[in-house]
């Protein structure tokens, strides 16, 4: 019997990993920055709608979205460090920097032209941070995640209302379904607008992680396999990346991680509008990061965010 069980769950797991969906996202260029201490992944949210079929952009709210690649409006860079607890970093969509091959731009722009290898090229020439993995998910699959785990709770500290997102929630704590969990993370219906959008987007992660790795879903097939199922169906990872490692992440992210926003000097009008220009503490930021060493108070960000 013992047997049994471990040849169908390694089975199980060889056969996930074969539906993931792979890009080649970590593929070598010149100069290419060498390996860095730690394990660092590259998470990227896309507004694409692939899958999506016209009733389910109406239930969800997200219109539709112009050329082929989409855009990626979330990037959040988690190191893994040797010992210690995993940082999830924020990098804003106005950041201001060089994307090789077409000059000075916001950095969400490296995926509009060149897809995610050209977005990977860019963040580790900027931060000079070795990028080990990389995970992407769009709109059809966000809320797919939440709803096969059961919904995700959360505590809001003010009623959040913004009919662009299709987002009308209370305050106070609250099971969120798929549909309102993406409406909250994509919402920027706020006074800073992006900046607190990411903090959000931080803590429902860390959020959702906790509750896929949890006793309650762990224990019931009924959540774990569909969570497993959505996974692999909703991701896009580099080719060389298997179940395994994003089972690692996971795991990493679990219990409470450091998360921040990359810190920058402030606005700075640009030919692509109003943009964050980076500065020294940028620089300090994620040469610490690629050194594997801690990051003090200073160069963490403050922002609550809506989420308790």
């Amino acid at each position: 019997m013992l047997l049994v069980i471990v040849v169908a769950l390694v089975g199980l797991t060889f056969y996930y990993d074969s539906k993931l969906n792979r890009v080649d996202a970590l593929g070598s260029y010149p100069d290419r920055v060498r390996d860095t201490p730690g394990t660092n992944w590259l998470l990227v949210g896309s507004d694409s709608r692939a899958g999506l079929t016209e009733q389910q952009k109406r239930n969800l709210t997200t219109g539709d979205v112009d050329g082929d690649l989409g855009r990626t409006d979330t990037m959040m860079l988690v190191h893994i460090p040797n010992s210690g607890k995993a940082t999830i970093v924020s990098i804003p969509r106005d950041l201001f920097v060089t994307i090789p091959g077409q000059g000075p731009h916001k950095i969400n722009a490296a995926f509009t032209f060149g897809g995610p290898k050209l977005l990977v090229q860019t963040i580790e020439t900027f931060t000079r941070v070795h990028i080990d993995h990389y995970a992407e998910i769009g709109f059809g699959g966000f809320d797919t995640l939440v709803d096969s785990v059961g919904g995700v709770n959360i505590c809001l500290d003010q009623p959040l209302r913004d009919p662009k997102a299709g987002l009308n929630l209370r305050a106070g704590c609250q099971d969120l379904n798929g549909r309102q969990a993406l409406g909250l993370v994509r919402t920027r219906a706020f006074p800073n607008a992006d900046l607190e959008r990411v903090v959000n987007q931080r803590k429902f992660l860390t959020a959702l992680m906790s509750k896929a790795a949890s006793f309650s879903t762990i224990a019931n097939p009924f959540r774990l396999f569909p969570f497993v199922s959505g996974t692999v169906s909703t991701l896009t990872v580099d080719n060389g990346d298997h179940i395994w490692n994003l089972a690692m992440l996971g795991w990493a992210l679990r219990g409470g991680p450091v998360t921040t926003t990359t810190p920058t000097g402030g606005s700075e009008s640009t030919d692509d509008g109003d943009a964050l220009a980076p500065d020294d503490d940028t620089t300090t930021f994620f040469d610490l990061i690629a050194k594997d060493s801690p990051i003090p108070e200073n160069l963490l960000s403050t922002n609550t965010g809506a989420i308790s």
